[in-house]
């Protein structure tokens, strides 16, 4: 048994670069929930979405949508909503200490089971996620914008659906878009059966566009709401939105294993960078307590490593690159 002798990496000081929003003109919303506004071109099409704040220190989304709101961004068919969703976290955000406000009770993005939704127990977040159910049960096509904590190459997640992986690779910014399953405790939003099941036509993407607090994480998100938008066809070509990406195409991965904490002694062995590629099938990457954790397969993906997991979360998902 290989032993684990790196420390595991200090905690760094994350600096908050951007100003937190103020949101008060969108609060009250005008869709019946709070934190919702709705556009509407008062012509057939579909219902887009444009979520932000689903975890309350992810405060990039909210910059994008406040700004698009105040730019005057309307639907040239269809419905646009723009929705701050964890609006009581994001009231607690500290700049010095831009992580406590994450979520309240519990995290917003691992509740959408229809089981919990619809069962007896009661946090801030599973209430809030059930006062704006109704909403998303209107949704046609969903974009989820979130920014990450730890350094990453910024990227699309599709959840498993082609229709979600189609969806992503349409927006075509960030150029990197992983399939996966979710998490083992908690499924997303994207995960929800209307966006999930391969029986509806209706769609969603999350956007992890770069570290929480830094501009070109704004940036990045603006790009993929002006790819979504454009792909879906419910702007003109006068919509205030950043010009089409010239990046290069698109890279097309799959989770092959996600890697859940089971101690509170997991580390990795040295500080991996999400994007990160391993180029050799069993390498030792991580110690979980006195469990190795290796790569599957040659080539192997580092999705999001979170350099300090707490038990029963995801630490990595360990992804490999398919044929676009």
């Amino acid at each position: 048994m290989a032993q684990f002798t790196h420390p595991p990496p200090p905690l760094p000081e994350f600096k908050v670069r951007l100003a937190r929003p103020d949101l008060a003109a969108w609060t009250a919303g005008n869709a019946g929930v709070p934190g919702i506004v709705t556009r509407d071109s008062d012509r057939p099409g579909p219902h887009v979405a444009l979520l932000s704040l689903v975890h309350g220190n992810e405060i990039a989304g909210a910059i994008v949508l406040d700004r698009l709101l105040r730019a005057g961004l309307m639907p040239a068919k269809g419905k646009l909503s723009f929705a701050f969703v964890n609006l009581a976290a994001f009231d607690r955000f500290d700049p010095q200490r831009p992580t406590a406000s994450r979520f309240l009770d519990e995290d917003l993005n691992r509740v959408w089971d229809e089981t919990i939704l619809d069962g007896p127990r009661h946090t801030i977040e599973l209430d809030r996620a059930r006062e704006v159910r109704p909403f998303i049960e209107t949704v046609d096509v969903l974009l989820d914008l979130h920014s990450m904590l730890w350094p990453s190459e910024a990227l699309i997640l599709s959840g498993v659906p082609a229709k979600g992986q189609a969806l992503a690779k349409a927006i075509g910014t960030p150029p990197l878009v992983v399939a996966d399953h979710g998490h083992v405790n908690g499924r997303r939003l994207i995960d929800y059966p209307r966006f999930a099941s391969p029986a509806t036509p209706h769609t969603a993407c999350l956007v992890e566009a770069g570290q929480h607090w830094e501009a070109t994480t704004v940036d990045t998100m603006l790009g993929s709401v002006a790819g979504l938008l454009r792909h879906v066809g419910v702007v003109g070509p006068d919509a205030p939105l950043p010009p089409p990406s010239r990046r290069s195409g698109v890279r097309m991965a799959t989770v092959t294993a996600a890697v859940t904490a089971m101690t509170s002694n997991f580390a990795f062995v040295q500080t991996y960078r999400g994007g990160d590629i391993i180029a050799r099938r069993n390498t030792l990457i991580a110690m979980d307590g006195e469990t190795e954790i290796r790569t599957p397969h040659d080539d192997c993906l580092l999705v999001m490593p979170a350099l300090r997991p707490s038990r029963g979360h995801t630490a990595v998902r360990l992804g490999r690159f398919v044929e676009g």
